[in-house]
């Protein structure tokens, strides 16, 4: 799906939902970068086009913690298949496991990681895994940067003054951003190739 600057990506509905197009329709890809956890998963959808990566979709999905964790993984489930239903990504790009010292941490983050793999494996999307390292350095150039540097920088490639959400919603973008640049550009990005076409859901 070649990328075009004149993407039929149409504006969002009453509720602030991206509406978009059947995948088979659309003119450029979309890309969803997805931050797991069970009880906050952040996601970033962005449109490569020719002009430069375009804001799609931003947003988290909560699960209550008063929930036991095979009851928050259900739910995970059906609230990323009502999403993947709405957005029919090209690619799903998810965040790498990474080690812990909280065994406990990273065990409930791997199993939100199974369930948005296996989500994302069942809508036909191309899969990828990222580390966040890695989706650091192509976005921000520094492997180690913080969470409020990343946040800064994606709103500057996006050409807005803030990203719409939390840092889980910017950590997501970066991922799908980091996605964009080593398959378009196989380079560093700055601020100034952003799109700036901005949709939250």
């Amino acid at each position: 799906m070649p990328p075009s600057s004149q993407e039929n990506l149409s504006p969002a509905d009453p509720k602030g939902n991206a509406v978009l197009p059947p995948r088979a329709e659309r003119s450029v890809p979309v890309i969803l970068g997805i931050d797991p956890g069970t009880l906050v998963v952040g996601y970033g959808a962005v449109a490569e086009t020719a002009a430069g990566p375009k804001l799609v979709a931003a947003g988290e999905l909560r699960q209550p913690s008063s929930l036991s964790v095979p009851e928050r993984l259900a739910g995970l489930r059906a609230d990323l298949d009502e999403l993947l239903e709405r957005l029919e990504p090209d690619v799903v790009v998810v965040e790498q496991a990474f080690a812990s010292k909280n065994i406990q941490s990273a065990l409930r983050i791997g199993e939100g990681r199974g369930v948005v793999l296996s989500s994302a494996a069942a809508i036909g999307a191309e899969v990828t895994q990222l580390a966040p390292a890695s989706a650091k350095r192509r976005v921000v150039g520094n492997g180690a940067a913080d969470k409020t540097q990343v946040a800064k920088m994606v709103a500057a490639i996006l050409g807005m003054k803030e990203i719409p959400g939390t840092l889980d919603v910017s950590d997501a973008l970066a991922l799908a951003l980091a996605h964009v640049f080593e398959v378009g550009q196989k380079g560093q990005p700055s601020p100034e190739r952003g799109g700036r076409s901005v949709e939250s859901a």
